[in-house]
């Protein structure tokens, strides 16, 4: 299984990230997590809440569009697993969200700005778990 270094593409991304979390926070008041945002989206409090968090989504959605106006070409999508593995990778992340109230974006990219000790705990669980995924599943299952 081969992994693609993509470090300017990459900057990009975290560079967006991290701003729209600080427009969300100077404008909203709201710490970005993408799980709230989609679950206020679904479940909204009022018309207004509803509103930025649509536009938010709208935002993440459209970023396929964005690269392609720079790039001059649609992103290369490759998912180098099978549908299972990803039906069963997004069972388990589910799991985490639900019982780590929150997601990596809220913890990782707002709760650790915010020196939060749950969220720098949270972060360690994610990379540590992360990285056994991935030796379990390239070098003892042998790429699903």
């Amino acid at each position: 299984m081969i992994t693609e270094f993509t470090p300017f593409v990459s900057l990009i991304g975290g560079i967006l990230i991290g701003l729209s979390a600080v427009m969300l926070m100077a404008f909203q008041g709201r710490v970005f997590g993408a799980t709230g945002v989609l679950a206020g989206f679904m479940t909204p409090q009022s018309s207004s809440d509803w509103q930025w968090r649509a536009l938010l989504l709208a935002g993440m959605v459209s970023g396929p569009l964005v690269y392609r106006v720079f790039a001059g070409e649609m992103p290369a999508i490759d998912v180098p697993v099978s549908n299972i593995a990803l039906i069963i990778g997004g069972f388990i992340v589910g799991l985490g969200v639900t019982y780590g109230s929150g997601c990596t974006s809220g913890h990782g990219v707002c709760g650790m700005a915010r020196l939060s000790p749950r969220s720098i705990a949270a972060t360690v669980t994610f990379m540590i778990f992360t990285a056994i995924t991935v030796y379990v599943v390239r070098h003892v299952l042998g790429g699903i």
